[in-house]
């Protein structure tokens, strides 16, 4: 079948070798995913999820119980006092988004003391100029770079915490950078330092392609809000569309009355059909994360063993769902996801070109034959055309999925010259 797929014998090989070293790793991911799944389970049946749940709902939504007991099912799952989960958040940009400024005011400050964050929240907070940022509405930003080593710059974090500085926002993910993603212990870490200095400081994370991978959210470890997107990890591929927002009663109050209407906050917004979805898709969302992770780690086996710098490398521990592999040409960058595309069950005849994304500084390649539009837990590889050159691969709702694509992407890079198997 891999030969009938357009996986010759020689890559075929290659990856078996690869996989069979990665055995012990794979048995304590399936562990993790055991104790998430019955985390899921146990919220579930506490919560009282029963068939009426997924019934339609519409117009303004009142008494939509499926809506409310799905909240309530991510609040008890992700340890905080509330949630709100809704089709109407269209991505995890938005959901951060409306995070954002419903809990920001003008005159206050947010603080990244994580670096950079991820490209399309530049023109959210208002780094790259766009209409509707939140410098337009007087809220100051500022950042304090990682050191060197990708660690936190404790002694200058401390010194740009000031009376103005209203939230912080800790990215757990590398996004389109090279460093690496932070564990929740090293989240827990900068939250409990922060809160040292300033303790009524607002902490948010952007837990993007980061749940179920650990057994611990950062909502266990201090975060007044996590926020991410239902078409990466915890839709299970089976969300069409959405996002949640966990943490405190206050936040959350905040971001429902900014997501529908001072005065209606979570009393309206129908579910429109989509709760099933919602519903077995976090059921599913532990065991699916597993299957990226194992793709994850053996990209970055098969990579790293051919010389190319990989982040996370073969060995370290996962934090996200995101391989990070630097080619160094745009040629190796666009070759790999020529092969990601060509391994999709949706759109395996299409190849993807660069091109000017809205939200991006430079021209972005995206490779996903996905079921949902733009979903990242399903086979994707994106990166910007710019040096140095990275891809960025993640998700697979199968690890049998995520192995083919990535045998199909070595093969591209076989094939066009740029990568050359050792005898």
């Amino acid at each position: 079948m891999y030969r009938e797929l357009g996986i010759s014998e020689e890559v075929l090989v290659f990856g078996q070798e690869i996989e069979s070293k990665l055995t012990e790793r794979f048995a304590e991911i399936d562990r993790v995913a055991e104790y998430n799944q019955l985390k899921v389970i146990r919220a579930m049946q506490e919560c009282r999820v029963s068939e009426s749940c997924f019934n339609y709902a519409s117009g303004y939504g009142y008494n939509d119980q499926g809506r409310d007991t799905l909240e309530e099912v991510y609040a008890k799952t992700f340890h905080t006092e509330a949630a709100l989960v809704r089709p109407q958040i269209t991505c995890g940009t938005h959901a951060l988004a409306l995070a954002l400024s419903a809990n920001l005011r003008p005159g206050d400050e947010l603080l990244s003391p994580v670096g950079k964050p991820y490209d399309t929240l530049e023109e959210v907070i208002g780094i790259r100029a766009s209409k509707g940022s939140l410098t337009e509405y007087g809220i100051t930003y500022r950042q304090v770079d990682l050191l060197e080593d990708g660690t936190f710059d404790y002694e200058n974090i401390k010194k740009a915490i000031c009376e103005k500085t209203k939230m912080i926002t800790i990215q757990r993910s590398k996004g389109y950078q090279t460093r690496p993603s932070f564990s929740v212990t090293q989240i827990g870490e900068l939250i409990a330092f922060v809160k040292s200095i300033k303790p009524d400081v607002i902490c948010m994370v952007d837990n993007c392609y980061g749940e179920f991978v650990e057994t611990i959210e950062p909502s266990d470890v201090g975060a007044d809000m996590v926020v991410g997107s239902l078409i990466k990890n915890p839709g299970g591929g089976l969300a069409p569309i959405g996002g949640y927002i966990v943490g405190t009663e206050a936040c959350i109050e905040n971001c429902a009355y900014r997501l529908t209407s001072p005065g209606l906050g979570k009393e309206v917004g129908a579910s429109l059909g989509v709760m099933q979805s919602f519903y077995q898709g976090f059921f599913l969302a532990p065991t699916v994360v597993a299957g990226a992770l194992k793709g994850a780690i053996f990209a970055a086996n098969i990579y790293e063993s051919l010389g190319f710098s990989v982040i996370p490398n073969s060995t370290e521990s996962r934090h996200d769902i995101i391989q990070a592999v630097t080619f160094g040409t745009p040629e190796g960058v666009i070759s790999f996801c020529k092969g990601i595309q060509a391994a999709a069950p949706v759109d395996s005849f299409v190849s993807p070109e660069p091109w000017s994304m809205p939200g991006y500084d430079s021209e972005v390649i995206m490779a996903a034959g996905a079921f949902v539009q733009g979903s990242s837990i399903e086979l994707s590889a994106d990166g910007p055309i710019k040096p140095p050159y990275a891809v960025y691969f993640q998700g697979g709702l199968t690890w049998t999925h995520a192995k083919f694509g990535i045998l199909r992407s070595l093969e591209e890079l076989v094939q066009k010259g740029l990568v050359k198997l050792s005898k």
